[in-house]
């Protein structure tokens, strides 16, 4: 009998994010099912660190926007397809791609995958133009909302056959498993909301801001969780000092038990400019938490306004506060919304049934 090609991973982001997690969860769902699975990824990364602690076989390096000019490095990549006997390939960021793409087509790799996960338009230059139309096989968005800007901003360098949607799944019985231990307890009859990001310009945090200081002006008692790290994290903390809502807040850090985050809230909000697929926002329906967010990019895909939570025009950070006050006056609202979102995020973005379309796009 045949043995099973391998399918190879390579993502060289050196933080963590929602790609870097796609990654992960997905090479251990696909080992756990019987494929051959490979890594490659940022020698000083936070992917790398969680991939050591696995039995799939990985291989460290770097790579940046120049390093498709290295040959020397396309043809240690090369070797490697070759030494573990890839016939799959799923890479990540661009640079990724143009060093990674090139040395599969090479090697005679059958699948060349990008997983297309920004909602930001790509560059129409003559090496994109390459990579689209003579490597890249096949192109996986998280959300149509992805697909269709690549199209609108660049319907002569995609072929639309090329592309799968494929949503960002979440592993229900692990999460379901996990012991809550709260981060928060309620102060009296305040209303409890959050938000989980990176603190980032993309996340829209300022808006976050303006919202706790209308909520205050509304006088309605509110604690704002919110977790995450990143460089604008103490220019918001100075924000929130200046707006006089300081107070109200609750810096959370990197918060690795989502599930616990999640039982510590009432609400959760999201103020991203843009999401390729808002993964937090199936996390906190999974938790059962209406969640209110801009009407931008993907967050429709997820949202059904009025059932389990609401879409709010970007930049209306009026309505947002409108919505929030509707909720707090409203527990029976709350509690119906809470128990929709839970019944989106089971129906919609359960892990097992990703597993499958990704399996299927392997060997089909």
């Amino acid at each position: 009998m045949q043995k099973k090609k391998t399918i190879a991973f390579v993502n060289s982001n050196k933080a963590w994010g929602g790609g870097e997690k796609w990654h992960f969860e997905m090479a251990k769902r696909l080992e756990k099912k019987g494929h051959s699975v490979f890594f490659i990824v940022h020698k000083k990364g936070a992917l790398y660190k969680k991939v050591r602690e696995t039995n799939i076989p990985h291989v460290a390096v770097i790579i940046n926007n120049f390093s498709f000019l290295n040959i020397p490095k396309i043809r240690r990549f090369s070797q490697m397809f070759r030494e573990h006997r890839v016939g799959s390939v799923i890479m990540n960021l661009p640079s990724d791609v143009k060093v990674a793409g090139p040395a599969a087509l090479k090697t005679g790799v059958k699948k060349i995958m990008y997983r297309r996960g920004t909602a930001l338009p790509v560059h129409n230059n003559p090496y994109n133009r390459y990579l689209f139309k003579r490597v890249i096989t096949h192109i996986i968005t998280n959300s149509h909302a992805t697909k269709e800007l690549l199209l609108q901003k660049n319907s002569e360098l995609v072929d639309p056959n090329k592309f799968r949607v494929i949503y960002n799944g979440l592993d229900f019985d692990e999460f379901d498993n996990r012991p809550i231990n709260p981060i928060y307890s309620r102060q009296h009859n305040e209303l409890i909301i959050g938000n989980a990001s990176r603190f980032v310009k993309q996340k829209g945090h300022k808006y976050l801001i303006e919202i706790a200081g209308k909520l205050k002006f509304h006088q309605i008692p509110f604690r704002l969780l919110m977790a995450g790290e990143g460089k604008l994290k103490n220019s918001i903390m100075n924000r929130a000092k200046k707006e006089g809502v300081y107070e109200n807040l609750l810096f959370a850090g990197f918060i690795t038990d989502i599930k616990s985050f999640m039982a510590s809230i009432d609400i959760f909000l999201l103020t991203s400019r843009w999401e390729g697929f808002g993964y937090v926002i199936v996390e906190a329906m999974a938790g059962g938490k209406p969640v209110i967010a801009f009407d931008i990019s993907s967050n429709p895909e997820i949202i059904r306004d009025g059932e389990n939570g609401y879409l709010i025009p970007f930049r209306d950070t009026d309505t947002f506060v409108q919505k929030i006050k509707t909720l707090y006056h409203n527990p029976k609202l709350i509690d119906q919304m809470a128990k929709e979102a839970r019944k989106t995020a089971l129906e919609n973005f359960n892990m097992d049934y990703m597993v499958r379309q990704v399996e299927e796009l392997i060997t089909e």
